[in-house]
């Protein structure tokens, strides 16, 4: 059912890139050049609708009905899911904790050589 919406999204978004760029706009006349409205109404001159103004209703009104659709499907598929949840990142099994390696503790490097133990404890024996 997703696949078949998301193909039906896809034709009316290509349909309605079409329609719109074929269309000429309102104002396309030289008085529309310099600002010329054509009339004093407030959105300027209303033509008779034509087959493609038509079209174009009806495909915006298709694209918003399947994007709105399809956005609560998918909302309804991951509800109550973290994002750490659906990447799988948590899933995994906590390795067995063990016992940290002995190792000798990090010294700073100096340009002197570290004393020898006789003269660190003062030369006493």
């Amino acid at each position: 059912m997703v696949i078949l919406l998301t193909t039906l999204h896809i034709l009316v978004s290509f349909f309605l890139i079409i329609v719109v760029l074929l269309q000429s706009g309102k104002a396309a006349d030289l008085a529309g050049a310099f600002g010329g409205m054509g009339s004093q109404t407030a959105f300027g001159p209303r033509g008779a609708a034509t087959v493609l103004s038509k079209a174009t209703t009806t495909a915006a009104v298709l694209f918003m009905l399947t994007s709105i659709t399809l956005g609560i499907w998918q909302g309804r598929n991951i509800a109550g899911q973290s994002v750490i949840d659906r990447s799988g990142v948590g899933s995994e099994a906590p390795a067995e904790e063990t016992a940290p390696a002995e190792t000798e503790p990090l010294v700073p490097a100096t340009s002197e050589p570290a004393p020898a133990e006789s003269e660190a404890d003062g030369g006493e024996q």
